[in-house]
């Protein structure tokens, strides 16, 4: 696999790519600093979303997981910049019970691009799979101006 480091204001992220992919997005600082045209673009994006300067990734990315996972990555990556969702709305989508929905968001291998801080449980915020958990998940929904419900 290969990496590289984007340094944010919700904290310094590892992009990874394998093959022409994007597979993984994780909090940290890599060990490498790859170069590939896909790695470069992913930084740019993410850099230009963290400026406010953008919206929506347009990047190859591979979700590998099972179909129910790729389903929940795919109902989440639909979610538009500043607005949000419930577990209970992607489960209606899907026809499968909130928590399923839930588990599956926790488990997004590619956060932020594939925003599930978007997605919130039926009485509000809920946990988040990113370092600084909720912290983060609440400062990336500020940052879209989506925080009007939270307060």
């Amino acid at each position: 696999m290969l990496e590289a480091t984007v340094h944010t204001q919700f904290g310094s992220l590892i992009v990874a790519q394998d093959g022409g992919y994007i597979v993984a997005l994780r909090w940290g600082v890599s060990a490498r600093s790859d170069e590939t045209e896909i790695l470069r673009e992913a930084v740019r994006q993410i850099k230009a979303y963290d400026a406010g300067m953008r919206e929506s990734f347009d990047l190859p990315l591979r979700v590998r997981a099972s179909a129910f996972q790729r389903d929940v990555c795919d109902a989440i990556y639909a979610i538009k910049f500043g607005d949000t969702c419930t577990y209970g709305d992607i489960a209606k989508t899907l026809k499968v019970p909130a928590q399923a929905v839930g588990q599956a968001c926790g488990g997004n291998p590619i956060p932020i691009i594939i925003p599930c801080h978007r997605v919130l449980g039926a009485k509000g915020l809920t946990g988040f799979s990113g370092a600084g958990g909720v912290e983060t998940k609440v400062a990336l929904l500020r940052h879209e101006k989506a925080a009007g419900l939270l307060i």
